[in-house]
């Protein structure tokens, strides 16, 4: 490790023009080099995860030379050519949101490769009974871009809700309604085929899927949308995020974005759209 003065390198890999490679704070080279945010860089280093030269190091002001020094996070070395890593997990229920759950719950973080991709974190969260589409990344910054409200990001999801909405009650979520929070975008909605299921009590009851889009991410709020209007959320399932669609990939298994995925996400994460969605009438 080196203190002091810094002795310039060649140029950083994926740096800016004109950017050394030189000595540098320890939680900014695992950022740099996709692990995680710099934040969550400090985490996994309070944490004990991170070692140089086979010594673990906590200190945060502590500074490598990324041409010398071997560092590695629970034992998986990392360099910065590694990258950032972006995965997509078609999420089962019974899992909540979390990489980590004090009252020891099954998590999402079981079912995603956090030994190959260190510092790996959820890009926003699904309840614990909603199934579909959940992407996971170490690029801190994309994910912020991704979740800023500013940019709109169409989320799909397939909701089977309890009765039929009338014509008047699919006019108001397309057009936006107030939940307790505030008045919502307007959404994308499309009326599907109607399915019976068993209620609480195991009585069988009518219900309708619905496709609807929308480009907020409050908390449960395609669930309370409906049930604003009477019309409870049985089953919750998220069709697609941005660009990204499941594909083939069965419930309960990930896999790594095509180069075309991340770089449509960028796209998505960088556009300033209007407060409308696309979504379907």
């Amino acid at each position: 490790m080196v203190q002091g003065t810094p002795t310039p390198y060649p140029p950083m890999p994926g740096g800016k023009p004109g950017e050394m490679l030189v000595p540098m704070r320890l939680q900014r080279y695992l950022a740099r080099a996709g692990v995680a945010s710099r934040r969550g860089s400090e985490g996994l280093m309070t944490a004990g995860r991170v070692r140089v030269n086979g010594q673990v190091v906590t200190e945060l002001g502590t500074k490598v030379n990324p041409l010398a020094d071997v560092v590695s996070v629970d034992g998986t070395p990392v360099s910065l050519e590694t990258g950032n890593a972006y995965v997509l997990l078609n999420k089962p229920a019974g899992y909540v949101t979390t990489m980590s759950d004090p009252q020891g719950r099954a998590t999402v973080a079981e079912l995603v490769p956090r030994d190959r991709y260190p510092g790996l974190f959820p890009v926003g969260r699904l309840d614990h009974d909603t199934t579909g589409v959940l992407l996971f990344t170490t690029d801190g910054d994309l994910a912020h871009a991704l979740l800023h409200p500013s940019h709109h990001v169409e989320k799909t999801y397939l909701a089977l809700v309890r009765g039929t909405l009338s014509s008047g009650e699919q006019a108001l979520v397309r057009a936006g309604m107030t939940l307790d929070d505030g008045p919502t975008r307007p959404a994308g909605l499309e009326q599907l085929e109607h399915e019976e299921y068993r209620d609480k009590s195991h009585h069988l009851t009518q219900g309708t899927w619905e496709r609807i889009t929308i480009t907020e991410g409050r908390k449960r709020q395609v669930k309370r949308m409906f049930m604003s209007i009477h019309h409870p959320v049985v089953r919750l399932h998220r069709e697609s995020f941005g660009p990204l669609v499941l594909g083939g990939l069965p419930q309960g298994e990930w896999r790594p974005l095509t180069d075309d995925e991340v770089t449509s996400l960028r796209d998505a994460s960088s556009r300033q759209t209007p407060a409308t969605t696309s979504g379907m009438r």
